[in-house]
């Protein structure tokens, strides 16, 4: 018989949808059922392109004699945290209250009323690696829960307790320039030296830790900083970890050089890194980063565009059964794909070996050290596309295609933002694209929904979706000056504040009129990706700087001094939140006046400037600035085309040559005192 997921929008939720177990999609009559039953709920949470989560799927979930316990016994929930990241964040953190390292599949145990009890994450089909047998932890579970076991409902009360507590240490926490050089210091000291990075394994790109030590750089001139971002950028950029047949990157190294990626694909990964490479090439004008930033979004064109223009969520790690497969070769199929001089010739430049670099087969990736030409780079080119074409005829890894809002917006940021740096304006197309389609299709009476698929809208928003999106707003209205987008990043910042807005001065991850929950998620830590108050911070201070409107710096300072008290015991778990704050006190303003040649040359000029915060206002006779703005007063003693470097109250002396204007950049104050 089928289960409750036939009719479910997430194509993981639909993936198990054939399973014997009777899995419930994440609703209240779940709840309702299990209250009728008196069984307890076996929660389990994963996403499409998660490995452990399939490996799991087809040892327990597709078996019919463990199916048979686990609904005997049970109510079964099957949730994408993709989807659904408010239910993954609330029981994320109490399996992390466990003293259980946390990970995906996660597997947890609730009470009818949704209170968890215990949980785990992937548990095997028979006992091995040290786990018990997931049949003997289902029956424990639900003995222990007929049974009125106290240390049930001890687990349960002391569980709620630790969620529902709200860290605020006694006392005034002053976090400012030198306290973010003093964490920016620490975490240069946990980096590899020689391949980049943070040291052992598994290795995750880590992008708020590069952000923050390039933040640094710009605040201290200090190199050492810079460079163990573009150390890290260079390794992950040549490892295997990225895929030199088809671009983009993985979501992370297994070992501790970057070689042996986990192959899954994330939307979240490939946006934040591409604002990474753009700075890098701005700084460096290395050749890599530039291929790099081309490739991915190459790989984004090809295989995530959806048919609206918005971007897909993720590709799996796994085709025909095996993780990797698609993306590996050997040194036959090689041979066979380019004849044995040009095959050659790209197997000593790739690590293509005769046995290979991973279980037999090789991993492309451009770890050794090899001198390379010119010309090498061009003939290596046209093997890489001849391999590319060969490998769209395998069986490819599943693609999630569900719209996320807050994903999409990472990345339409992400194009807007590097498309001036590598001279690509398509790029601003295709993230405007995205945008249109997510502000047509996943807006609902002025707000945005979550997760978009086959015409389901996943309604209303995540606070993490006004954050991207807002985000990915600003950053169309600087490359392209269109004032729509600013006003669309108003609209949907007050949406944000009369539905997440948080007693201590952040943000709800869910919305107040949102299906409840045993709680309203509002975690400020980072994960995979920056967490949402940190975007909503920094989108704070660009729209004050971009309206004169002072009530969105009095928010952002309301948010900082909420959060950071929370955030100062675990200020690694807090490195976007500590970048909002950098662009708190420091984020300059260029003014550009005028429409001629010089004002092109000006503003073309500081849209390519390597810097992680930069807002950019461009005056024409269409575009004003703000009133009370401190440049006004210098714009009328001059006649033509000219910047202005702002900070704070303060505005520079005109600039009229672009090749002065990073120079004005780095002599700016800060913003505030």
């Amino acid at each position: 018989m089928p289960n409750h997921l036939a009719d479910a929008a997430s194509p993981y939720l639909l993936q198990h949808k054939d399973n014997p177990v009777d899995w419930w999609q994440w609703q209240p009559e779940a709840f309702a059922q299990a209250r009728r039953t008196g069984r307890p709920i076996l929660l389990s949470v994963g996403y499409a392109a998660c490995h452990w989560c399939h490996v799991m799927a087809h040892e327990s979930f597709e078996d019919e004699a463990t199916a048979a316990v686990m609904n005997e016994l049970f109510v079964n929930i099957k949730v994408d945290r993709e989807e659904r990241p408010e239910v993954d964040q609330i029981y994320m953190s109490a399996l992390q209250q466990l003293g259980v390292q946390g990970g995906w599949p996660m597997t947890m145990f609730l009470d009818a009323e949704g209170a968890p009890f215990w949980g785990g994450t992937y548990f095997p089909r028979e006992a091995k690696y040290g786990q018990p047998a997931f049949v003997d932890v289902l029956r424990t579970m639900a003995n222990a829960y007929a049974s009125g076991d106290p240390r049930i409902t001890q687990n349960r009360t002391a569980l709620l307790e630790r969620l529902r507590q709200k860290a605020r240490p006694a006392g005034q926490v002053v976090i400012g320039p030198a306290e973010l050089d003093e964490a920016a210091g620490r975490i240069l000291g946990i980096m590899d030296p020689e391949h980049g990075g943070l040291q052992g394994s598994p290795k995750f790109p880590n992008t708020p830790f590069l952000d923050l030590l390039w933040r640094a750089w710009e605040r201290t001139g200090r190199q050492r900083f810079r460079d163990a971002a573009l150390h890290a950028l260079d390794g992950m950029s040549e490892g295997g970890i990225y895929d030199h047949i088809g671009g983009g990157y993985a979501r992370y190294s297994v070992d501790d050089h970057w070689l042996v990626p986990h192959f899954e694909k994330m939307l979240y990964d490939n946006a934040q890194i591409l604002e990474l490479l753009g700075l890098a090439y701005s700084e460096t004008l290395a050749d890599l980063f530039r291929a790099r930033a081309e490739e991915t979004v190459g790989w984004l064109r090809r295989e995530m565009m959806t048919e609206g223009g918005a971007f897909a969520a993720s590709l799996d790690a796994d085709s025909e059964g095996h993780e990797g497969r698609y993306y590996v070769w050997t040194l036959k199929q090689v041979l066979d794909a380019l004849g044995a001089e040009d095959a050659e010739f790209f197997a000593r430049h790739y690590d293509i070996a005769p046995f290979g670099n991973w279980e037999g087969v090789s991993i492309p990736n451009r770890l050794k050290e090899v001198d390379r030409s010119g010309g090498d780079e061009a003939r290596l080119a046209l093997l890489r596309d001849k391999l590319l074409a060969v490998r769209t005829t395998r069986v490819p890894p599943g693609r999630d295609d569900k719209v996320l809002a807050d994903w999409n917006g990472l990345m339409i940021a992400a194009l807007a933002g590097t498309a001036p740096r590598f001279g690509r304006p398509e790029w601003i197309e295709l993230a405007a694209g995205a945008f249109h389609f997510i502000a047509e299709s996943m807006v609902k009476d002025g707000r945005l929904g979550h997760s978009w698929r086959e015409g389901r809208l996943v309604f209303p928003g995540l606070s993490s979706d006004y954050a991207a999106m807002i985000g990915a707003a600003l950053a169309l209205h600087q490359a392209t000056g269109d004032a729509a987008y600013l006003d669309r990043a108003v609209a949907w910042q007050a949406e944000l504040e009369a539905h997440h807005a948080a007693e201590d001065g952040g943000y709800y991850l869910t919305a107040d009129d949102a299906e409840g929950l045993i709680l309203r998620p509002d975690a400020t830590a980072d994960d995979a990706v920056t967490n949402p108050n940190a975007l909503i911070a920094r989108n704070l201070v660009r729209l004050a700087t971009l309206t004169g409107e002072e009530r969105y710096r009095e928010r952002a300072d309301r948010l900082f001094a909420g959060l950071l008290p929370r955030a100062a015991p675990h200020l690694y778990s807090h490195a976007g939140l500590l970048n909002a704050l950098d662009s708190r006190l420091r984020a300059p303003e260029i003014v550009v006046v005028g429409q001629g040649e010089t004002a092109v040359s000006l503003l073309d000029t500081a849209r390519r400037l390597p810097r992680a915060e930069l807002v950019i206002q461009h005056v024409t006779d269409d575009a004003a600035l703000p009133a009370g703005h401190p440049a006004r007063e210098k714009m009328e003693a001059i006649d033509g085309d000219a910047a202005f470097v702002c900070a704070g109250s303060v505005c520079s002396l005109p600039v009229t040559e672009a090749n002065r204007l990073a120079e004005a950049v780095r002599s700016a104050g800060p913003s505030i005192g």
